[in-house]
C-alpha cells in the first residue's frame, strides 16, 4: 500500500498540480492587493470618494440603532448587512485572475502549435504485397 502510494505521489501529474496549487494561492493574493489597494482608490475616487470596501446595505437594525458608518460596525451591533462593495471587489478579483489565467493558457496553446509535428514513420509493407512485386518485376524481365 506505501509503495503505491509513493509511486501515485511521485508522478509528475500530482507533483505540477501542487506546484500550480500553491502558486496559484501565492497568485490570487497578489491579485487580491491589486485589486484592493490599487484598482479600486482610483475608481472610488472617480465615484466621489467612495470606498467599496464601506458600501453596504442594512436589512435590520441590530441592537444598536445606526445609521452605521462601516459594515464591521454594523455587524458589530448585530445587525443584518448586505456587504455588496466587498461582493464588487471580489468579482473585478475574478475577472482579473480569469484574464490572467486566459492569457496564460493562449500563450501555452501558441507555444504547442510552434512545436513542429514529427515526421511521420513509413509503414511497413506487408510480405505478400513485396513478395507479389519481386514476381511482377521478375515477369516484366
Amino acid at each position: 500500500m506505501w509503495k503505491e502510494f509513493k509511486a501515485f505521489a511521485m508522478k509528475g501529474n500530482v507533483i505540477d498540480l501542487a506546484v500550480g496549487v500553491i502558486l496559484g494561492v501565492a497568485f490570487g493574493g497578489i491579485v487580491k492587493s491589486l485589486v484592493d489597494d490599487v484598482i479600486m482608490p482610483p475608481i472610488g475616487l472617480v465615484l466621489g470618494q467612495v470606498d467599496f470596501a464601506n458600501l453596504f446595505a442594512v436589512l435590520r437594525e441590530g441592537a444598536a440603532a445606526g445609521p452605521y458608518s462601516t459594515p464591521a460596525e454594523a455587524l458589530e451591533a448585530g445587525a443584518v448587512v448586505l456587504r455588496y462593495g466587498i461582493f464588487i471587489n471580489t468579482v473585478i478579483n475574478f475577472l482579473i485572475v480569469a484574464f490572467c489565467v486566459f492569457m496564460m493558457v493562449k500563450q501555452i496553446s501558441r507555444m504547442k502549435k510552434a512545436e513542429p509535428a514529427p515526421a511521420p514513420t513509413p509503414a511497413v509493407t506487408p510480405e505478400d504485397v513485396v513478395l507479389l512485386r519481386e514476381i511482377r518485376d521478375l515477369l516484366k524481365k
